[in-house]
């Protein structure tokens, strides 16, 4: 199952890699979500062979992830993978310049269930899938709207 959406943003390639590659605003965003979080990893900056794992709970049950960065390409973009139960998670950011003062970016989540449950999981999502994708978009327009205001300040 995937998910997709693109944005344009009124704002250089370089300034959008810079906010979309902080991954501490990340982290602390899933923590005042109620994400536990943890790096495996001891990187001081951002590069592949980053390690998160995660404990959250989805539809009334506790879930774990464990996340890596498995390409880090400044300014272009980055991927991710996860492994949680029975899904794999893979999740790629692009960055793609369309003026000097100008940038799309194209996020895409794949979700390849590999057990029953986690097959059980994706049905129960196809059924909302609209209302799903619906919130993925909004929340990908909302963070590009934050950013272009944060770099108007």
């Amino acid at each position: 199952m995937k998910f997709s959406t693109r944005e344009d943003i009124d704002l250089p390639l370089d300034k959008v890699f810079e906010e979309v590659s902080d991954l501490d605003q990340f982290e602390r965003a899933a923590l005042r979500r109620g994400v536990k979080i943890r790096r495996l990893d001891n990187h001081a900056d951002a590069r592949a062979g980053m390690q998160w794992e995660m404990d959250f709970v989805l539809r009334g049950k506790e879930r774990h992830l464990d996340a890596q960065m498995i390409s880090y390409d400044p300014p272009n973009g980055m991927m991710f993978e996860g492994k949680s139960g029975g899904m794999l998670h893979h999740l790629t950011v692009d960055l793609t310049p369309l003026s000097k003062k100008r940038t799309r970016l194209q996020l895409e989540l794949e979700l390849k269930p590999r057990s029953l449950p986690a097959r059980l999981l994706i049905q129960s999502f196809k059924l909302g899938k609209q209302k799903l994708n619906k919130r993925f978009k909004q929340r990908v327009t909302d963070f590009a709207r934050e950013m272009e205001k944060s770099a108007a300040r």
